[in-house]
Parts: C-alpha cells; sequence; structure tokens
C-alpha cells in the first residue's frame, strides 16, 4: 500500500456526513434531538409518483442497463416542465440531459471544463460541494462576496477587479442556499453579462424554484443565455423525492455532449422505475406545488418564532427549505449550535460551513413536521 491520493488533503468528510454521526450516537444513548439541520424532504411523494415506480418496476423487463441520457420520456417531461414553468423551450433530444442526482452534475461539469491550475469562482457563503468539488479536481477555487445589504447579490465592486485571467467557471445558485435570498431577473443579466465580458462559463444551481417563492427563474430564460449557462436542477426538493436522485442539467448541445463524454464513463444509467416516476412528478399540476407551501409556509412561522426567542435577526422575505438568521454579536454561532444540541437536544446548522460570510448565521432546516418544530420551540420557551 504505496499511500492515498494527494487531492484528499484538499478536502474533508462532508460536514454533515460527519455530523450526523453525532446526532445517531447521542439519539442512541436515549436522546430526543430534533433534526433541523439538513434540508432532506420529509414529505411523501404523490402517490401517482410512487404508483409509476412499482408499476415498472414490476415489469420483467424494467432491470437492465439504461440510456446514459435517460429515456426519451423523461427528457421530454423535463423539457416540458422547463417550458411550462419557466418559458425556456429547450430540445429533450440535445439540451436536456437526466442526473443521478445533481451533485453528480457538480463533478461531471468540472470534470468537463476544468483542468488542473484553472480558477473557478465560488460564492461566500454558498453550498460547500463547489469547493470541494474544485478542489478535488486541482483546479482553485475564488470565492467572491455575496452582500446582506443587497439581499446577498455578488460584491459586485470586488468582483470586477479581481483578476479574472485564469477563471473558466462561476457557480451562482439563486434561490439562494443557504440565504434564501430568492435572486431576480435583473440580478440574472447583470450575471449573464459579467459572464460574456469575461468569456466564462456561469453554471446556476437551481433546485429551490418552487419551494415557497412565487416567481420561479431560469438563467436559460434570458435571450441568447445558452451560449454561457448550464443550469442544474433536481427534483428531490419539489417533488420529495431526495433519496431516488433524479436531477438534470439544461443547456446547449455542444456543453452536454462534454459532460455526457464523463457522465457516460461514470455510471450506466438511472433505474428505469425511478425514470417513471420521474415523469409522473414532472406532469403534477400547480396544485401539487401549492399543496407543499402551505405546509411549508406554517412551518416556517413556527421557525421564525423559534428565531425570535433566540434573538436572531431574519430576512422574512426569504424563499426555499430554510431559515437563515443572524446571531446577536455577543454570540457565537458554533457555540450556540452546540448550545441548542446538549441543552435543548435541537440541531441546527452553523453558518460557517458555507464560507466566511456564513459565521455569525445559523440555519434551521423546514423539513421537519410541524408537531417536532412545535415541540422544539416548547423547549426554548421552557
Amino acid at each position: 500500500m504505496k499511500g492515498y491520493s494527494s487531492r484528499l488533503a484538499e478536502v474533508q468528510e462532508y460536514y454533515f456526513s460527519q455530523k450526523l454521526k453525532e446526532v445517531k450516537e447521542l439519539r442512541d444513548t436515549g436522546r430526543p434531538i430534533i433534526n433541523m439541520g439538513i434540508g432532506s424532504p420529509d414529505l411523501p411523494p404523490d402517490p401517482s409518483v410512487t404508483a409509476a415506480l412499482v408499476e415498472t418496476a414490476s415489469r420483467p423487463d424494467a432491470h437492465g442497463y439504461q440510456s446514459y441520457q435517460g429515456i426519451p420520456e423523461l427528457r421530454k417531461a423535463m423539457t416540458d416542465f422547463y417550458n411550462r414553468h419557466y418559458g425556456v423551450v429547450l430540445d429533450p433530444q440535445t439540451e436536456m440531459l437526466p442526473l443521478m442526482g445533481s451533485k453528480e452534475g457538480i463533478m461531471h461539469i468540472s470534470m468537463a471544463f476544468l483542468n488542473e491550475g484553472d480558477e473557478v469562482l465560488v460564492p461566500n457563503p454558498g453550498y460547500p460541494t463547489y469547493t470541494s468539488v474544485t478542489r478535488l479536481l486541482n483546479a482553485r477555487p475564488v470565492y467572491f462576496d455575496l452582500l446582506e445589504r443587497t439581499d446577498w447579490e455578488p460584491d459586485w465592486e470586488a468582483l470586477e477587479n479581481t483578476d479574472l485571467s485564469r477563471v473558466k467557471l462561476m457557480w451562482v445558485n439563486y434561490p439562494h442556499m443557504p440565504t434564501g435570498a430568492p435572486g431576480s431577473k435583473a440580478l440574472f443579466l447583470r450575471l449573464l453579462n459579467f459572464a460574456r465580458r469575461n468569456d466564462i462559463l456561469l453554471v446556476h444551481d437551481n433546485p429551490y424554484s418552487f419551494v415557497l417563492n412565487e416567481e420561479p427563474l431560469s438563467l436559460l430564460s434570458l435571450p441568447d443565455a445558452k451560449d454561457h449557462v448550464l443550469e442544474l436542477n433536481s427534483l428531490s426538493k419539489t417533488f420529495n423525492i431526495p433519496g431516488w436522485r433524479v436531477g438534470m442539467l439544461a443547456g446547449k448541445r455542444e456543453f452536454l455532449q462534454a459532460v455526457l463524454r464523463v457522465k457516460s464513463n461514470m455510471d450506466s444509467g438511472m433505474f428505469l422505475g425511478i425514470q417513471a416516476g420521474a415523469v409522473a412528478a414532472l406532469r403534477l399540476g400547480d396544485s401539487w406545488i401549492s399543496s407543499m407551501n402551505a405546509i411549508y409556509a406554517k412551518r416556517k412561522a413556527l421557525v421564525l418564532e423559534m428565531a425570535r426567542q433566540l434573538n436572531l435577526e431574519v430576512s422574512e422575505g426569504s424563499v426555499g427549505l430554510f431559515v437563515w438568521a443572524r446571531v446577536q454579536k455577543t454570540v457565537q454561532a458554533p457555540q450556540l449550535v452546540d448550545r441548542l444540541l446538549y441543552e435543548k437536544d435541537i440541531f441546527i446548522t452553523p453558518g460557517m460551513i458555507f464560507g466566511s460570510r456564513g459565521d455569525a448565521y445559523v440555519r434551521f432546516s423546514l423539513c421537519v413536521d410541524e408537531i417536532l418544530i412545535r415541540e422544539a420551540l416548547n423547549r426554548l420557551i421552557k
């Protein structure tokens, strides 16, 4: 045994992988931990979705290898979904690529476009996987700050003064995780123009469009965006199937072909039953989204009351599956997280894992049953 890859020195175990082991150990000792840390939808999918999975899985011919590009019905359902909800017209044959989860897409896009030493613009705060994947490929993350005073838009002055000569790719994510900033068409246009001027591929990670958000947006809806934009999306949050691992990548043919060259060497296609269930999910009407948001709205109201009990500052206009809250200046966010865990048996996420701009924040997940959130609130009041 001659040792491990040197790239492992560039990354650590994913925070939730590590922390949830600790939460499990506490639960195993009998502690009634309420997990408000991770954004894994706890609600079931629509019955039609599971019915499509079960019906397909019962077929004797459903268990073989599948196309790397997904079945035509799935690609068509995905492009129809984009047309119906975002007003974006895509060719299902060439401009939509189903993925085994959008996290897979982050790796495959990076492998398709980055060489060792290339630089990648990564938002701060932002999803930690953007950084870890960049480092695993021996590329260099270049962080750009998002500013609370401008509703978590980039610090444009600093960004324009950054040396971009080696930057090949830029990650953006609106509605934003972890802050819940919804984004806007004006912001998207500014991002697109920035990418054009600097010859950068802009990758929009867009899984939270429909959660408590009245105006779902796609960067691909802007004129001629396909020349500089790829967009990731996911069924996990919108349709309550995170464990199924169904994502999608939308963009122009040449970009998707490059990603497919990587993907086809990494997996052997998505199980046919899961694809059938995904088609059923994508065909659900607006009433499905409205019913889910009614539940999340009730949960959010309770979480906002928890934030008030903890003297946290919250932007109530945020969207998505989380509540992002600033701690008081006299409080350290990691210490608050530990105090809640060990004294109140409540687990929330420290903002520091999303970058230095998250140091003074904590994040609550809405993927918790209303009864449990009420119990958490009662623990704070006692």
